[in-house]
């Protein structure tokens, strides 16, 4: 099971970027799948969090702006970030709870992507 996170760049304040979250491997089923983000020199912290019936919840910090979004069939998600911040600068970081088929048995593990960078200037 792998999640390939992208849609990282550089942007000035006030704008958009849109993050992708694919994830691939012998999936039965994603459930919970999050954003999380570590910024310069910050701890980890949780950004979003989408059930797999679409209910969401956002860090206080980014209500309003940011959007969390899943495509069960394509096993994507995604993340809309408007009204972009410098203190959004971070390395953003796809976490799901996967269901996956391990050849002999179903397993249920927590997984992390790779990250990608959001870079806002001011």
């Amino acid at each position: 099971v792998q999640l390939q996170a992208s849609g990282g760049g550089l942007v000035h304040a006030g704008g958009s970027l849109k993050l992708s979250c694919v994830v691939s491997g012998n999936i039965f089923s994603t459930q919970i799948m999050n954003w999380y983000r570590q910024g310069p020199g910050k701890q980890r912290e949780l950004v979003a969090t989408i059930g797999r019936g679409g209910n969401t919840d956002y860090q206080d910090s980014v209500k309003g702006r940011f959007t969390i979004s899943r495509d069960n069939a394509k096993n994507t998600m995604y993340l809309q970030m408007n009204s972009l911040k410098p203190e959004d600068t971070a390395v953003y970081y796809c976490n799901a709870d996967i269901r996956y088929f391990t050849g002999t048995i179903y397993s249920l593990d927590n997984f992390w992507g790779q990250g990608t960078l959001v870079t806002v200037s001011s």
